[in-house]
């Protein structure tokens, strides 16, 4: 055994070696055309899911899974940075590193108002975080219980964590995937609520200390999607538009997305402290592109704001690792408030940006359709609004760059289909050049939002979404609106968007 240690450490030593020596490249000191300008990214090197989400003393806290020393996956660590608006960013230091109890996956974060764990006070209450370890070793040997939970606190809004010393609090019952903890108070229950991804389901635990944990229920087993591993839950309560309270559960899947890879799913039911349930029988999705994945909502808004707020990860595993990012390899999606519409006997999640973003956007131009008829010169990052009145026919809206380079939006009555199969390097996965297509119920107006190598796409106030990258050989600056097989009435609104602070 100490032998098989011993080679186990020589092989992580290696591997980190070979993670610093591409870290290190001299061609990743070239500026990256690709980088983006109002979305999230890590200050260097790779990030995926994001983590911790929680509102404290006017700060938006966002963790997230990150590797400092190399721009492909690698040891997770928590990288941290606050914001006030969900825009503009501070990078703070890394949060959680690994140690001799695994790497740092997912998880969430919440404040420990009535100190139920003992680790604050009632004047100083602690931010405490609940994440997955996840231990290589013990999964290299042929463990399947290498997946536990655990703890940490913070007594200085989250700037320096300490671990508890009894993790961890709640031990892998024999099941080889066991993570991603989304942790929320719930008052109605008086209690601490967890779910948990656990294969391809997910188990609910409760706790009154955040410490000691008991299995309620399960959920999943024959409802939704099953093409892979359920991942980065998230349960939450909220009122539809006619005034009805339902809950909501997030669940994200890999792979078996809609379009291929990753994707996450929702589910609308009722949860009575112990059990979900829904009487829903189709799948459905939050987002229709391939490229938004792991999102879930910040907790502890105050009631004067009363939204839910939502981020995801802009990638998808299928191509993760390969995408064309040097210096700091991925993104987040925008932040996008999240409602629940009834329609007819059905239930719709919806998502839209977050208000926050109207700060940033410099409106240029605006008016009916005859400047997008005719070609538009744009920015690398702006937002394009069209408000339609009447439509027959489709309308095609091509995105192009200097070297010919065409992303396809098109639009009917009954369909949304976003089309990058001639957006420059296709090649990532098989799956990326397909046609990404949605159903729609009439159209009534489209939000797109378009940064050096993204486009999400927003349509009837957020019921049907599309969030999908391209990597061009040069900036998508012309946009023109081709109407020859629609009549249309219709507005447009054009803003471009610049951050001058550091995102």
């Amino acid at each position: 055994m100490k032998y098989l240690n011993a080679v186990i450490v020589l092989f992580c030593l290696m591997e980190s070696c070979q993670f610093k020596q591409k870290a290190m490249n001299p061609e990743q000191t070239a500026e990256d055309r690709y980088q983006s300008v109002y979305h999230f990214t890590p200050p260097s090197n790779w990030m995926n899911d994001p983590n911790g989400m929680v509102y404290y003393a006017g700060e938006y806290h966002l963790f997230y899974q990150h590797f400092p020393d190399s721009n492909v996956w690698g040891p997770m660590h928590w990288g941290h940075a606050v914001s006030q608006d969900m825009i503009h960013w501070e990078h703070l230091p890394i949060a959680l590193y690994p140690d001799s109890l695994g790497f740092i996956f997912s998880g969430s974060a919440v404040v420990d108002y009535d100190n139920t764990t003992g680790f604050g006070s009632e004047l100083n209450p602690a931010l405490v975080s609940i994440f997955t370890y996840s231990n290589q070793q013990e999964e290299f040997e042929g463990s399947i219980t290498f997946q536990n939970q655990a703890v940490a606190y913070s007594h200085d809004s989250g700037r320096t964590w300490k671990k508890y010393a009894g993790n961890p609090v709640l031990s892998n019952p024999g099941i080889k995937d066991f993570r991603d903890p989304k942790v929320t108070w719930m008052e109605e229950f008086d209690k601490w609520v967890m779910i948990l991804a656990v294969k391809d389901h997910v188990s609910i635990y409760s706790s009154k200390n955040l410490l000691d944990w008991t299995h309620e229920s399960d959920f999943g087993k024959d409802e939704g999607a099953h093409g892979g591993v359920w991942e980065c839950p998230d349960l939450f309560r909220i009122q539809d538009d006619q005034g009805n309270w339902k809950w909501v559960m997030l669940v994200s899947i890999n792979p078996g997305g809609y379009q291929g890879g990753s994707g996450t799913q929702y589910f609308v039911g009722e949860f009575d402290g112990r059990e979900f349930s829904t009487n829903q029988k189709e799948v459905k999705w939050i987002d229709y592109g391939a490229d938004n994945y792991a999102g879930v909502l910040w907790s502890n808004i105050p009631d004067s704001d009363g939204r839910k707020l939502f981020i995801g990860w802009m990638s998808n595993w299928a191509y993760a690792n390969k995408v064309s990012l040097v210096n700091r390899r991925n993104m987040m999606t925008i932040p996008r408030e999240v409602s629940l519409r009834r329609k007819e006997n059905d239930h719709v999640l919806a998502m839209v940006p977050i208000r926050e973003l109207d700060h940033i956007g410099v409106l240029n131009t605006s008016g009916d359709l005859t400047e997008l008829e005719k070609g538009m010169r744009t920015n690398e990052a702006y937002q394009l609004d069209l408000q339609i009145e009447s439509m027959e026919g489709k309308f095609e809206l091509v995105f192009s760059s200097e070297d010919k380079d065409s992303l396809f939006l098109s639009v009917s009555h009954n369909e949304l289909i976003v089309d990058r199969s001639k957006c420059g390097n296709v090649s990532l996965a098989t799956m990326f050049s397909r046609q990404h297509k949605a159903s729609l119920d009439g159209i009534r107006n489209l939000s797109i939002f378009l940064d050096r190598s993204s486009i999400e796409v927003f349509a009837n106030d957020g019921e049907v979404n599309m969030t999908d990258l391209f990597f061009t050989r040069s900036p998508l600056q012309q946009v023109q609106m081709m109407t020859s097989e629609a009549e249309i009435e219709a507005r447009f609104e054009y803003r471009k968007i610049e951050v001058k602070e550091p995102i």
